[in-house]
């Protein structure tokens, strides 16, 4: 980003506006997503309900990381923004904030962040926060995304952070289930991502991000799709050992249910028949809403875990 666009006026705008424009720029909706998961692995690290003062410092921390990231994100990729029809309506694809008061708004949200985690949960977590902040802007935003078409696979890794923060959150490690619970959202984030990505094809190709979809075929992508699917159910039921019959069971059906759609999608693309692949990504977000919220009952509710099979 240029030095003049840095120093770019802003139209004038009402407060009510203003602040519209700010909150915009943490993608409020990507949040929702990162919290959904956060307060479950909360709940399977205790194997039940932590304080409710710690769950609601660790989301509030939480977001406030996460709105850094995506503001810093907004900041870095305002001229694609601009470009692609998709996000034209961000706050600096329009002008609606001055770029340098979005890359200070993202900056200190960073630094509230960690220093809120620091004082009201604990160092790991707040260190987690800010290494995610990090890496979404640096590695994912900066390096791959721009770059190659395994961008979401490698730069989805920040998404799936937040299970790694809430599990810190309660115990102050990181043990084997946080890694797997990483592991689900890690699979998970390339189907999901690259049925969007499908859709928004000539959005990607026309501001040069090298998405999937922009550098293979359909038949290609959907296949990926299906491999990835059948990686994310499997990642699921690694959790057998740590929970009970309530939540294998929700993970098992579901993730039948995923698999079989991500089949279809395949299918009706490699028949060379049209298909809606906005359906596979709002059902994919229903999937792992189902898993991570038959992990948080399965957790409250406390029956025997399964255990190890040997």
């Amino acid at each position: 980003m240029s030095a003049d666009s840095l120093v770019a006026e802003a139209p004038a705008r009402s407060p009510r506006q203003v602040v519209g424009a700010y909150v915009a720029l943490t993608k409020p909706r990507v949040i929702e997503l990162l919290l959904i998961t956060t307060i479950p692995a909360m709940l399977l690290a205790q194997r039940g309900l932590p304080p409710l003062w710690l769950i609601a410092c660790t989301l509030a921390g939480g977001t406030l990381a996460a709105g850094s990231a995506n503001a810093l994100n907004c900041f870095v990729d305002a001229d694609i923004d601009s470009i692609m029809k998709r996000t034209a309506a961000r706050p600096l694809a329009h002008n609606a904030i001055p770029p340098r008061n979005a890359l200070i708004f993202g900056i200190v949200l960073g630094i509230v962040s960690f220093a809120f985690l620091w004082i009201f949960v604990n160092l790991m977590s707040a260190a987690f926060a800010v290494a995610t902040i990090l890496f979404y802007i640096f590695v994912y935003t900066l390096v791959l995304k721009r770059r190659t078409s395994q961008n979401i696979i490698w730069g989805g890794m920040a998404g799936c952070m937040p299970v790694i923060i809430g599990w810190s959150a309660v115990t102050g490690t990181v043990e084997w289930p946080a890694l797997v619970m990483f592991g689900v959202i890690f699979f998970w984030t390339p189907p999901h991502t690259w049925a969007l990505a499908m859709k928004f094809k000539e959005d990607y190709a026309r501001a040069g991000v090298p998405m999937l979809p922009v550098v293979a075929t359909a038949a290609q992508v959907t296949r990926q799709i299906v491999i990835y699917s059948w990686i994310t159910v499997v990642c699921t039921l690694a959790l057998a050992p740590v929970t009970s019959w309530i939540y294998v069971a929700v993970a098992a059906l579901s993730g039948l249910w995923f698999a079989v759609f991500a089949h279809k999608l395949h299918n009706v693309v490699r028949r060379g028949g049209s298909t809606n692949t906005m359906k596979f990504f709002h059902m994919s977000n229903l999937y792992l809403m189902f898993v991570f919220c038959g992990l948080a009952v399965d957790a409250v509710v406390g029956l025997p875990v399964l255990g190890w099979p040997f």
